[in-house]
């Protein structure tokens, strides 16, 4: 009987510190909440948004947008969402056209709900990083010129940790890394950066439990291979020019040749088509001032750096709704007066990034042997990030398989294929491009919803 006494005084202690922690909300977390959206539909679930600034000398801060669950908020996980490029904004992709709680209309005059939004599962919390992208600046102004791989972690790290104190409902909550594309850099390399920390300060860790990426940039060389035999694999160029970029391209942007350079830029001119790159089996838009605008220089593709994502007319209904005025105050955006627009991507970043790892493999590495929950997932129609260049990645880990390829479900029909290995789970997403929520919504609900309870897909 003692003993029983004894648990429940100490669970009634903790619950008080619990509700009282609750009850201590800052006075700068509280200035950060939405009340509502210009045009938004009503919602059970709270948001906030704001900026950090994560280096005073230079004037940079972060803006991010946090939507809370709608059930149980309290209790459900936090996950941070980073789209990639590098120079691409996670507010108008992530949130506004994959997994966030909104969409945004034809005119731009209103929000309409998405009923597959990933805050029904967990805590999102959107960051356009680095300094430069979307609302994130910076005072100075040679920061937009040397941006790279590691002052992009390093930032955004310090995010978190002033973040977190903001919010400090959620220290210690299980935490994970999410995102997509060249986020193939940035969530390994902020989950490495974050072990790193933790090992430092025991008592203020960051709870990372692991993460999930999609379409993921991930080795120069076997990316660059991986995307040409997609193109060929998927009869999007021809034979004699698949042969002639094998023989010409070292698949090395600082060692890219002038022959490689002409048949890669003949290939995406004359080959292709008008199509959208990725996504390579739905249309693309036909209004006349609007036209797919895609890179042509081997750097670009082959590293899969971004400046749109799927249906370019949609990009322009974000670009016009987070241009407005009234949509920046009730964001808490942009109350420096930025002197440049609003936009998907930021060009000026993309041309002057100064570092990329070469391969994150010997990252992954690491991070496997953390212990950590990692999943990589990749829509079968991208043809800028695709599939084969993922697979042809994760063969050089050399791991060792769990399960063998499997098809999994949902809705009755195959919704994409696994295989798990030692440390890593890897899916496709069957119908799915670059973009996967936003192109096969449901399958990449059910793909998270897999992930964040640490179950196997659905197998029937």
């Amino acid at each position: 009987m003692a003993f029983h006494k004894t648990l429940f005084h100490i669970y009634f202690f903790f619950s008080l510190v619990s509700i009282n922690f609750a009850r201590i909300v800052p006075e700068d977390q509280e200035l950060d909440r939405i009340s509502t959206l210009p045009g938004q539909p009503p919602v059970n679930f709270s948001q906030f948004s704001g900026y950090v600034t994560v280096n005073e000398q230079h004037g940079r801060a972060l803006f991010y947008w946090l939507t809370e669950a709608p059930k149980n908020a309290h209790t459900k996980p936090l996950v941070l969402w980073l789209n990639g490029g590098p120079g691409c904004s996670s507010i108008a992709y992530g949130a506004s056209e994959e997994i966030g709680a909104f969409r945004i209309n034809t005119t731009a005059s209103s929000l309409y709900y998405n009923e597959y939004s990933w805050n029904s599962l967990a805590n999102i919390l959107f960051l356009e990083s680095p300094a430069g992208v979307g609302y994130s600046y910076t005072n100075t102004t040679s920061d937009l010129k040397d941006s790279g791989d590691t002052r992009t972690a390093e930032d955004a790290l310090i995010f978190l940790i002033r973040w977190m104190s903001r919010f400090p409902q959620y220290k210690y909550r299980d935490f994970y890394l999410s995102g997509e594309s060249y986020a193939g850099h940035y969530v390994p390399q902020l989950a490495l950066k974050i072990q790193e920390y933790n090992k430092k300060h025991s008592q203020t860790f960051l709870n990372l439990k692991g993460f999930i990426v999609g379409n993921a940039v991930m080795d120069t060389y076997y990316d660059g291979l991986g995307t040409v035999t997609y193109w060929w694999s998927h009869s999007m160029i021809s034979d004699k020019t698949y042969k002639t970029l094998l023989k010409h391209c070292k698949f090395v942007p600082q060692e890219s040749s002038i022959k490689c350079d002409k048949i890669m830029n003949y290939a995406m001119n004359h080959e292709f088509g008008k199509i959208d790159q990725y996504s390579i089996y739905t249309p693309v838009c036909n209004k006349s001032n609007k036209t797919l605008r895609v890179s042509t220089t081997l750097k670009s593709i082959l590293i899969g750096r971004r400046s749109f994502g799927y249906d370019p007319c949609t990009e322009s209904y974000a670009e016009k709704y987070y241009n407005r005025p009234d949509v920046q105050k009730a964001l808490h955006a942009n109350l420096t007066g930025i002197p440049y627009k609003w936009t998907a991507c930021s060009d000026v970043l993309l041309r002057h990034w100064k570092d990329s790892d070469a391969s994150m493999l010997p990252t992954y590495k690491k991070l496997i042997t953390a212990g950590l929950r990692i999943w990589i997932f990749s829509g079968d129609t991208d043809s800028v990030v695709p599939v084969t260049a993922t697979r042809f990645s994760l063969s050089h880990l050399k791991l060792k398989i769990k399960t063998p390829w499997y098809p999994w479900y949902t809705g009755g029909q195959v919704g994409g294929w696994s295989e798990v290995y030692e440390g890593v789970t890897f899916a496709t997403v069957r119908g799915a491009g670059h973009e996967v929520p936003l192109i096969q919504p449901r399958r990449g609900f059910v793909l998270f919803k897999s992930f964040l309870s640490g179950k196997y897909l659905p197998n029937k």
